[in-house]
């Protein structure tokens, strides 16, 4: 499956999760399509990859196709995820409601600041780094969220992936390398504005 129609995956599951919360019952590609806000004949061909072909005149079966792309991206059961890095955005991400509504279950928090560690966020009492290995080996966290800064995100990378975690999600800006058979995704907020005043920039050269 080409990495941009699995980019676009999750698109279609929010989607399908806001029909289904309508009480839809089956959908035309053209309405799923504009509600995930991809055009029909890209979705049909996304959908093709999952073997799902809608029926002619009846369309998609909501609950179908959406347990379908549920299981492609692996959330079928709850994906358990470890947050090292609890300052701001490690906070904001820990009481993150959003995170429950997608299959994934926040388990651990961890960080290295004596005035973090020890103290209860979301619940949960934030441990010390050094306790990552075992921590997540007690709590089976697959998924490893870091909100640490730049300058300490390829060490943090290393232990988490060395403690067994198959997937990384870096809200550094460095870029990180990890071994083949885990899966890094970097989110740059910083570079995702510049983009945006790139935009802003040329609309307004142009008067678009």
């Amino acid at each position: 499956m080409p990495r941009a129609t699995v980019d676009r995956l999750p698109r279609y599951l929010r989607a399908l999760d806001s029909l289904e919360a309508q009480g839809v019952v089956t959908t035309s590609s053209e309405t799923l399509a504009a509600v995930a806000g991809v055009g029909s004949a890209q979705l049909r061909k996304d959908l093709s990859f999952l073997g799902s072909h809608g029926r002619r005149g009846v369309g998609y079966d909501v609950s179908h196709l959406r347990g379908r792309i549920a299981a492609a991206l692996g959330v079928t059961s709850r994906q358990r995820v470890v947050i090292v890095g609890i300052g701001n955005l490690g906070h904001a991400l820990a009481n993150y409601s959003g995170f429950g509504e997608r299959g994934f279950s926040v388990v651990g928090l961890v960080d290295v600041d004596p005035a973090v560690v020890g103290s209860s966020v979301s619940g949960m009492v934030v441990r010390h780094l050094d306790e990552l290995e075992g921590l997540v080996d007690e709590l089976g966290a697959t998924i490893a969220v870091l909100a640490v800064p730049s300058s300490a995100a390829q060490r943090v990378c290393d232990r988490v992936v060395a403690a067994g975690v198959g997937g990384v999600l870096s809200f550094s800006s460095r870029e990180l390398a990890v071994p083949t058979g885990v899966d890094l995704r970097t989110v740059d907020v910083g570079a995702e504005l510049q983009i945006l005043a790139f935009h802003g920039r040329r609309r307004q050269s142009t008067g678009a």
